[in-house]
C-alpha cells in the first residue's frame, strides 16, 4: 500500500470497537511480549525502531520486522494527539470482557487482585497497572465511570495491560475472595496477612472507600501514616500493599496462570 492507504487504514482500524492505542515502544513492546492482538504498526524510522528492539527486547524484534510499516513524522503526527518520543504508534485489539472474567474468576487463585473503586485520574490508574503486572497481581478492576482501557492508562501502563486482566465491574460483580479494603479505620497492615485469592480495594485519594465497599469488607487493613498527613498517593497505597502480599509469599512461588 502507498502512504495515503496506510493512513486510510489507520483512520478506519482505529474506529473499530475494542480498539487500543499503543503510544511509544515500550507500550508496543508489552502488548507484543505478552501476546496482544497488534494490527497495524506506523513509525516515523523503521531502521531505528528495529534497532532500538534488538536493544531493548530482542523477543519482539521479529513481530516488528514483519508489522512496522515507515511513514513521514508529519503523518504520524496527524493520526495521533501526541507523538511519543520513540516515534511509533500502533493499534491493538483489547482483550474481550469475557476473557477478562474468566482470568479474574480462575480458581485456586495465586495472586490477588486490585479493585480501585471509582478512580479519577488516567495516570494513576495506568501507574496500577503497571505495578500490578510487575507484582504478578492476577488482575486490576475498576468501578464507577473511568475507562480503565483509554489510551492515556494505557500509556501509563506501558501497555502492560497486556500482561494481566483489566476490566470495569460493578461492585456486585468482584470476583470471589477475601475483601481487604485499606481504610484508615482498620487494622495496622503490619498485623495482617493478605492472602493469595484477596480482593485489595482502594478508595480514591479526596473521598476514601465509599459506605457501600466498607459494608462488604471481610478486612478493612490501614497504612500508618503520620500525624496531619491526609493520605498517600494511589498507585503509592497500590504498591505497599501488593508488596506487603508479596512479603508474605515463599521465594521463587509461581505467580498466575498466563
Amino acid at each position: 500500500m502507498n502512504e495515503d492507504q496506510w493512513v486510510r487504514a489507520w483512520r478506519v482500524g482505529a474506529q473499530e470497537p475494542g480498539t487500543v492505542l499503543l503510544d511509544g515502544f515500550h507500550a508496543l513492546k508489552h502488548a507484543l511480549r505478552f501476546g496482544g492482538d497488534v494490527r497495524q504498526v506506523l513509525t516515523a524510522d523503521r531502521a531505528a525502531l528495529l534497532a532500538l528492539a534488538a536493544e531493548l527486547a530482542e523477543d519482539v524484534g521479529p513481530a516488528l520486522d514483519r508489522l512496522a510499516v515507515e511513514l513521514p513524522e508529519a503523518e504520524l503526527r496527524e493520526l495521533v494527539p501526541r507523538l511519543h518520543p520513540t516515534g511509533v504508534i500502533a493499534l491493538a485489539v483489547r482483550p474481550t470482557a469475557a476473557a477478562n472474567l474468566v482470568a479474574l474468576a480462575h480458581r485456586p487463585r495465586t495472586a490477588p487482585v486490585v479493585v480501585l473503586e471509582n478512580p479519577r485520574n488516567l495516570g494513576n490508574v495506568g501507574a496500577v497497572i503497571r505495578l500490578a503486572a510487575g507484582f504478578g497481581a492476577a488482575g486490576v478492576v475498576t468501578t464507577g465511570v473511568l475507562d480503565p482501557w483509554h489510551p492515556t492508562v494505557v500509556r501509563g501502563s506501558a501497555g502492560l495491560h497486556f500482561a494481566t486482566a483489566v476490566e470495569r465491574l460493578g461492585l456486585p460483580d468482584l470476583p470471589a475472595g477475601p475483601l481487604y479494603v485499606l481504610d484508615p479505620e482498620g487494622a495496622d497492615i503490619r498485623t495482617t496477612a493478605f492472602p493469595d485469592d484477596a480482593l485489595l480495594a482502594f478508595g480514591t485519594e479526596r473521598h476514601g472507600v465509599s459506605d457501600e465497599l466498607r459494608a462488604r469488607a471481610d478486612h478493612l487493613v490501614a497504612v500508618p501514616m503520620q500525624p496531619g498527613v491526609s493520605s498517600f498517593n494511589l498507585a503509592t497505597s497500590v504498591a505497599m500493599g501488593l508488596f506487603h502480599w508479596m512479603s508474605g509469599r515463599p521465594p521463587g512461588r509461581p505467580g498466575p496462570p498466563r
